[in-house]
């Protein structure tokens, strides 16, 4: 059984009247209710529809979900479990369903990380004239009573020192009480940017499954979706999720670590992992994965210690960091929005018409696969969202549409904190940037028809009038920050020598004409 390694593991058993509910993202039976129940037991899982309705949802996340629902309740059957598996819209109908024919059945189900979902939960199982026991969701590293224990009550934390916590807590990658190597961090040597003869190891490629197949085909005709429909490549089953990670940890972890920064035209997956999607559905355990990578750089010499570092860094410190944040700043964190943007979101994000080289190169790869790794996500498009003064909800729900590994939990702390400095509640600065970054960081800059090196008229990158448009803007919110201090000697210099009223003029005649940037 996988569990958190960092707290207390909860405790119970699953009785002869209990029936595990199994969601759509805990999809295990290493873990939870499933994991405590006797063999062939009862088991319901429910295939609600009518979220997929709300918003135009990338054909790949639907297919993904839905598809690895249906090759769970295939795995259960064949293992002898009675799977009740209800299609309905909504899951009220499909729990005043089970009710009516299981009235003496109380279901027990892990708590969803999505804020209010375990409150609608109770409700609508009340409603259908049934009982509900919700326990803790073992799908992480850390549980909620360790996080609170280690926060003790402060209102404001920070990743860095949290994950320094979680390694002297887990033990990994540590050698007798010290990290491995004598650093926590290296990303300071994951910033290199590939030589061109570099080629990046194989993308897995899913054996043809034919639910995946069905399932697609089905979407298409049920659903409005963004996103192509052809060439869906994510794992739906445990063995093809599996078969993912030992691909990432043979051919792909030992160039992750100094590549992991960069950005490359047509090289959509550069040396990442690529399996959020299968983690975030529960087919993969973030302790399985931490464990198999840290073993890789124990076993293997081609496998480097910042290159296990940071993939570790990702799972067992940012995914634990941001859904501990995400759980205690809600509802506030939705609705936060301290810089005051208030712009649209520009239509290219949808159609991906701009000619911005770097952005209509992620929003490409985002609408070809439901997938941009988290620099594209952070130093391409929240980056200039945030410099154009995009809305964060608007942005938000953008993410969490598009995004086959995408859900609020995961996308409200990334997207309106980290992506666009919307709370407070850790990020210490806004992460915004020139087109320097993305020159120094890509390609993207010689294919595309405007000068990182301008700032004004009309070849000019956007993302240089932009940026300093957008401190100027801010002033008064960010000049005491002492972590702006550099920058805003900068403005100082530029309002000196009179270089921002022309640097206004071209941010004013990008917005006038949006739709052509």
């Amino acid at each position: 059984m996988y569990q958190p390694t960092v707290g207390t593991p909860p405790e119970y058993t699953v009785g002869d009247d209990d029936v595990p509910w199994v969601l759509g993202t805990q999809l295990t039976e290493d873990c939870g209710p499933l994991a405590r129940a006797p063999d062939g037991s009862r088991v319901l899982l429910i295939e609600a529809h009518d979220f997929a309705r709300r918003r135009p949802y990338h054909h790949h996340k639907l297919t993904l979900v839905f598809a690895a629902m249906a090759r769970f309740r295939d795995r259960l059957r064949e293992a002898g479990y009675d799977v009740i598996y209800l299609e309905a819209e909504t899951f009220g109908e499909a729990l005043e369903t089970f009710f009516a024919e299981y009235p003496d059945a109380t279901l027990v189900t892990m708590r969803s990380p999505s804020y209010g979902s375990e409150r609608r939960f109770r409700e609508l199982v009340a409603d259908a004239g049934g009982e509900l026991r919700v326990v803790e969701n073992e799908l992480f590293v850390s549980t909620r009573g360790a996080f609170e224990e280690w926060a003790d009550g402060s209102e404001t934390v920070t990743h860095e020192r949290f994950y320094r916590w979680m390694r002297r807590e887990s033990g990994v990658l540590m050698d007798d009480g010290e990290p491995a190597g004598g650093e926590w961090n290296f990303d300071d040597r994951n910033r290199e940017f590939p030589p061109e003869e570099w080629e990046a190891p194989p993308v897995p490629s899913p054996d043809p499954d034919t639910i995946a197949e069905q399932t697609a085909a089905w979407v298409d005709a049920e659903f409005d979706t963004w996103g192509r429909s052809e060439g869906f490549r994510w794992p739906v089953s445990r063995e093809g999720a599996r078969e993912h990670l030992e691909g990432f940890l043979e051919h792909r972890l030992p160039a992750f670590g100094p590549y992991q920064d960069a950005m490359r035209t047509d090289d959509w997956a550069m040396a990442h992992a690529l399996l959020s999607g299968a983690i975030n559905v529960g087919l993969l355990h973030p302790v399985e994965v931490i464990e198999a990578v840290e073993a890789a750089y124990l076993e293997r010499e081609d496998v480097s210690l910042p290159s296990a570092e940071g993939c570790i860094r990702q799972l067992l410190g940012w995914r634990e960091f941001v859904r501990h944040v995400y759980r205690r700043t809600m509802p506030e964190l939705a609705r936060a929005n301290q810089l005051e943007a208030t712009a649209p979101l520009p239509e290219f994000y949808w159609t991906g018409e701009t000619a911005m080289h770097c952005l209509a190169e992620t929003v490409g790869d985002v609408y070809d696969r439901g997938y941009a790794h988290h620099i594209q996500r952070l130093m391409i498009l929240a980056n200039f969202a945030t410099l154009w003064g995009v809305e964060p909800r608007e942005l938000n729900e953008w993410f969490h549409a598009t995004y086959v590994d995408a859900y609020h939990w995961v996308t409200t702390p990334n997207v309106l904190e980290m992506g666009q400095y919307a709370h407070g509640v850790f990020a210490t600065k806004p992460y915004v940037s020139s087109a320097n970054y993305v020159d120094r960081m890509s390609d993207y800059c010689g294919s595309c028809p405007y000068d990182p090196a301008e700032t004004v008229g009309e070849d000019a990158c956007p993302f240089n009038a932009l940026y300093w448009d957008f401190l100027a803007r801010n002033e008064g919110d960010l000049r005491s920050n002492h972590r702006m201090g550099l920058m805003y000697s900068h403005v100082d210099s530029k309002r000196e020598a009179g270089d921002l009223e022309a640097i206004h003029e071209r941010v004013g005649r990008l917005r006038d004409a949006v739709d052509d940037v």
